[in-house]
Order: C-alpha cells, then sequence, then structure tokens
C-alpha cells in the first residue's frame, strides 16, 4: 500500500466477517457444515438458504454467489466503504444491494468476483 493511502482496517473498521462456501445441495451443505464444526470444535447454526459454523464460516445449501463462495467484509459504515472503493476504481452491484427496514444498507456485493469468490461487504458482524 503506498504510503498516501488510507489504511482500511482504520479507515473503514475493515476486517473478515466471514467465508462463504457454496454447497451445492442442502445434503452436502450440512455434511461439510458437520464437518467444519467439529473440526474446529464451534456451533453450528441453520438458517434458510444457508448454515452457519460459529460466526466464521457460511455453508451455502444451493450456488450461492460466486463460482466458489463468497467473502464477506465487515464494515463501520457502507456508504463511506462504498465511496473508498469506488475513488479506487472497484465497482458495486447495486443489484445486489439489501437494506435494513430503516432503509439503511446492510450488504452489497462487489461487481466482479476474486479467483472464483463474490466480495461483499457488511456491517453486521
Amino acid at each position: 500500500m503506498a504510503a498516501t493511502e488510507e489504511d482500511p482496517k482504520k479507515a473503514l473498521g475493515l476486517r473478515l466477517a466471514h467465508v462463504g462456501i457454496n454447497g451445492g445441495t442442502p445434503e452436502n451443505a450440512e455434511k461439510i457444515t458437520k464437518q467444519l464444526g467439529t473440526l474446529l470444535g464451534l456451533g453450528t447454526t441453520e438458517l434458510a438458504p444457508s448454515y452457519f459454523v460459529d460466526t466464521y464460516i457460511e455453508i451455502m445449501k444451493g450456488a450461492g454467489r460466486g463460482e466458489k463462495g463468497h467473502i464477506g467484509f465487515h464494515v463501520d459504515d457502507i456508504d463511506a466503504a462504498q465511496k473508498w472503493f469506488e475513488d479506487r476504481g472497484f465497482e458495486f452491484n447495486e443489484e445486489s444491494r439489501a437494506k435494513f427496514p430503516d432503509g439503511s444498507t446492510h450488504l452489497i456485493y462487489f461487481k466482479d468476483e476474486i479467483g472464483g469468490f463474490s466480495i461483499h461487504l457488511t456491517v453486521d458482524e
């Protein structure tokens, strides 16, 4: 990182929120979840579209976004983070924007995948 650039960890509160794995089928997603939960000694949770191993790993019951899955990054302020990334030439998929009931954004994906993974920003922990 050039000395003139802001550190996104400090400027945006950027940190890894979770890694998403495309399980392909509900049965395979459940199997992966159990294996990772056992390996890491962490609890698991089932939601409608996915399973979680603690808050670290999301296993999608279907294909999910991204060829291989997705990576979520927490930021303190999505609007500020979006501007920060856009100022550096990155584009967002506006159709992916998910909002809270008050209209504020809680999640948005970047336009392009990296290494087969979709990348999103979230204010969720």
